[in-house]
């Protein structure tokens, strides 16, 4: 490396480039899940993290209980800000509640050219309450899956997408290839919403027309709150990096295990704690 040379107020060395994530998602006043959890969990897997808010939550632990949509124009004023000047390696993108916002995404995400897009399809909070309106569903159908590289439904998004209820596991295969939208998009089926001691999440790659489960231990806490937040933005964080999309799928899964098993030695709040984000930093356990 060069030695540093001063000009005027600022050092000049060598410069290094940020992998940068843009997540465009709900706010969470209680900083464990939306945009909270994202800016953490893109910040812990490496990258540089950037936002875009659409509605701002009034929740904590113990669930949501009320949204206020941002401003499209806002919204809009947002994505172009950064996208303009930041950029970003990779997008993802979590709660959109109305098809309106649906749509400017969609449009924004296209007139950028952004092809790194992890969706999330964020439609019921932990706590069961309805984050989206119902017409804004097939909007996301229509419009914006297509857009996608990789989306990660849980069990009742997957059910909402795909219109039929899932039994278990044994049918995770068939649905990931039905809302993979005739193999143009990867879709990580999430298994966190079934019982049992071990969960298994399926990863159809639909740019090798592979499958790959990803097996971890259930662990038995109550401080899951932002795990589906979390895993999205670390797989988009993986894609970011430069790493292949069955290896990003497998990083994203390893960095939400490690974070759920520290996580459960903490407790804050009366209800549903989040994960610990920052579990490769050790933070102490205060008793």
């Amino acid at each position: 490396m060069r030695c540093p040379v001063v000009t005027g107020q600022y050092v000049e060395t060598m410069k290094k480039i940020y992998n940068t994530v843009l997540t465009i998602a709900g706010s969470d006043s209680g900083g464990g899940a939306g945009i909270q959890a994202d800016i953490k969990a893109i910040s812990a897997m490496g990258c540089y993290a950037a936002s875009a808010i659409t509605a701002i939550t009034v929740q904590n632990t113990l669930g949501v209980q009320a949204v206020h949509p941002v401003p499209l124009d806002i919204l809009r004023g947002q994505i172009d800000a950064v996208l303009s000047d930041i950029g970003a390696d990779a997008v993802k993108i979590g709660m959109l509640h109305s098809s309106e916002v649906v749509i400017l995404v969609a449009e924004m995400i296209e007139k950028y050219g952004i092809t790194n897009v992890v969706l999330d399809p964020v439609m019921v909070s932990t706590s069961g309450h309805r984050l989206i309106e119902e017409d804004a569903v097939e909007v996301i159908k229509s419009r914006l899956l297509p857009l996608a590289r990789v989306i990660t439904p849980n069990v009742p998004e997957a059910e909402i997408l795909a219109g039929c209820k899932i039994a278990g596991e044994d049918e995770f295969e068939a649905i990931a290839r039905r809302l993979s939208d005739n193999g143009n998009v990867s879709v990580l089926m999430k298994a966190g919403h079934l019982s049992g001691d071990y969960l298994v999440d399926y990863f159809y790659n639909a740019e090798d027309d592979t499958i790959t489960r990803l097996q971890s231990k259930r662990v038995q806490t109550k401080n899951t709150h932002g795990t589906g937040c979390t895993l999205s933005s670390a797989f988009a964080a993986a894609l970011a990096k430069g790493e292949g999309l069955t290896m990003a799928a497998t990083s994203a899964k390893s960095y939400i295990e490690q974070a759920i098993i520290s996580g459960a030695a903490y407790e804050i709040g009366g209800g549903h704690g989040p994960v610990n984000h920052f579990w490769n930093m050790q933070m102490p356990v205060q008793s």
